[in-house]
């Protein structure tokens, strides 16, 4: 009878302790989104285009999953990203197919930001020994066809520097160890928004 007190109470605190990190969860997820639509707004309180505001709506909705993805499960799915490469495709054939001006020059931007994000996160990823994500790669990729490459470099700049001062202010306080790894999209993704708001 002991045994089987003590194995409820254990199990009591256990269900009790998944309580609060999911209500600590929720509340992280809810103080993002809020910040998600304030930079939202900002974003697209310019003039845009109909092609721009579909392009950046589609990035920020797609971008903001793969962070929750990344923060809950340290890993972005193969879904995820072939979803955001198939809505690309789906945004960019009408305007290659009916659009007049300029339809060449969209295309290759998208090709060459593609290029940039997957093969710059590529190298470092062959370099570090797997010491990136994979889904870091192929994300950052996918991030460059809407971006293009003029946008694709500021934001893994801007996603990268803010990774490092994360991560060393993680070790130096020794929340996490030197070997220990942080999830990269929701500072990839800092970056992208950054990029957009201050274009």
């Amino acid at each position: 009878m002991k045994h089987l007190l003590n194995a409820q109470f254990m199990q009591r605190i256990s269900s009790t302790g998944e309580l609060r990190q999911n209500k600590h969860g929720t509340v992280v997820y809810c103080v993002g989104f809020l910040i998600i639509i304030s930079l939202w707004i900002l974003v697209f309180a310019r003039e845009l285009s109909a092609l721009s505001f579909i392009r950046y709506t589609l990035l920020i909705t797609l971008g903001y999953i793969a962070m929750i993805y990344d923060i809950s499960t340290k890993r972005i799915p193969n879904a995820l990203v072939l979803t955001m490469m198939a809505f690309w495709i789906l945004l960019i054939m009408p305007m290659i197919i009916f659009g007049k001006d300029n339809k060449v020059g969209l295309l290759m931007d998208s090709i060459f930001g593609l290029l940039t994000g997957g093969g710059l996160f590529l190298l470092v990823y062959l370099i570090s020994k797997k010491g990136l994500g994979g889904g870091d790669v192929k994300f950052m990729a996918a991030a460059g066809l809407y971006l293009g490459v003029a946008e694709t470099v500021p934001s893994i700049l801007y996603g990268t520097v803010l990774a490092a001062i994360t991560g060393l202010v993680l070790i130096i306080t020794k929340k996490i160890g030197r070997k220990d790894t942080i999830p990269l999209a929701p500072f990839l993704f800092a970056g992208i928004m950054i990029t957009l708001v201050t274009k």
